[in-house]
């Protein structure tokens, strides 16, 4: 699922929070995620409020009395507890990304960094709820407009400072974040909040190809009379996009397969998009195969230069067409030990066969039976489609 937002408000952790929530994410099995942290003395809940015209999900952490900071080595361990593995993945990056940048500010090392906020409970919560809310909703990419950023001054622990905060301007900087000035109005952008959206891999611009299939609207805790203090949310699935390509053929009936075989893996490795073979029958009845390259335009003469030199062919025939591209992703499990990538698309997943064959061959096990214990740690991992 892709995630677009639309930041009109702003955004922060639970803001964020809150407009997944909105789109469908279950509280309960939200809350769940963040208890399998350990961490005490917190509580999640969830209201709907009025924000200008609009109706939003406003999400509330309470945390009970707790020490005035904690450093951010701390915080990690707690929120690297997390399951499933890919919440407590999505969690420590972004602590880890405000770790980074409060040390280079004030010059300590990450690991020793003290987050304020609350002794940095309500971090965890925000960071484990976001990342465990994008797990729940199969959400694979974040999309977001350009941020609207307040000026003025802000007091925080470390004093009087400007607006963008120093952390929030050095994350929106590591994100690469397109924004939008904003007279006035104060924060609008918390470092929680980048620091989410940099961890989530967050693309900045239009709104992606996408079937769109809920819509929903994070609250902040203030009401703006000017502006609705919200962050837009919508999930949709993807939709593929369409590019064009040059696909290259050629016929022989003198090339033996040893140097098929090797004709593929010769323009593969030279950036062929795809390659395959078709066994044809040509004039005379003779046996013969049609050596297939699908190539970018800018890729094609060289690919096809390759294509004759390595089969000795006297011609090929060229065409552009257009195909279909769906987004994919790569993950990785481990089969007692043995790393294994998983090829992840909208509707399915595949183990990589040449992952599994060695991991088959490591434990003397059939290639099926790894296949398959590969397929299960995926799900497991992932939610379902």
């Amino acid at each position: 699922m892709i995630l677009w937002l639309n930041p009109l408000g702003g955004i922060s952790g639970d803001m964020l929070l809150g407009a997944l929530l909105g789109l469908g994410a279950p509280l309960d099995e939200v809350r769940a995620a963040v208890a399998t942290t350990g961490l005490p003395g917190w509580e999640l809940s969830a209201e709907q409020v009025r924000r200008g015209a609009l109706q939003a999900s406003r999400v509330v952490v309470t945390v009970e009395r707790q020490p005035p900071h904690r450093a951010a080595a701390e915080l990690l361990e707690v929120a690297g507890r997390a399951r499933p593995a890919p919440v407590a993945e999505l969690a420590t990056r972004a602590i880890s990304a405000l770790a980074e940048v409060e040390g280079a500010l004030h010059g300590v090392d990450p690991a020793d960094v003290h987050l304020h906020e609350i002794g940095g409970v309500d971090t965890v919560v925000d960071a484990v709820g976001v990342a465990a809310a994008l797990h729940l909703l199969g959400v694979e990419a974040v999309h977001c407009t350009a941020l609207p950023i307040g000026t003025g001054t802000v007091r925080g622990a470390h004093g009087v400072l400007p607006l963008p905060a120093p952390a929030t301007a050095a994350l929106l900087a590591k994100a690469g974040a397109q924004v939008s000035g904003v007279p006035g109005r104060g924060e609008t952008v918390t470092p929680t909040g980048i620091a989410l959206l940099c961890a989530a891999g967050a693309v900045f611009g239009p709104v992606p190809a996408m079937t769109v299939r809920a819509a929903a609207y994070g609250a902040g805790g203030r009401d703006d009379p000017e502006r609705p203090n919200v962050v837009q949310a919508l999930l949709g699935e993807p939709v593929g996009a369409v590019e064009t390509v040059v696909q290259l053929e050629t016929t022989v009936d003198d090339v033996s397969g040893e140097v098929l075989g090797h004709v593929l893996d010769r323009v593969l490795a030279a950036g062929a998009a795809d390659a395959w073979i078709t066994p044809v029958t040509m004039k005379k009845s003779r046996p013969g195969h049609v050596v297939h390259v699908l190539s970018a335009p800018e890729r094609a003469a060289a690919l096809e230069t390759l294509l004759l030199r390595e089969t000795g062919s006297l011609g090929a025939r060229r065409r552009t067409v257009e195909r279909v591209v769906l987004p994919r992703s790569t993950s990785t499990v481990t089969v007692e030990g043995h790393p294994v990538r998983i090829k992840h698309g909208p509707w399915g997943a595949k183990p990589e066969h040449d992952d599994v064959a060695a991991a088959a061959a490591a434990l003397g096990l059939p290639l099926r039976e790894v296949a398959e214990r590969a397929r299960r740690a995926a799900a497991a991992d992932r939610p379902p489609d």
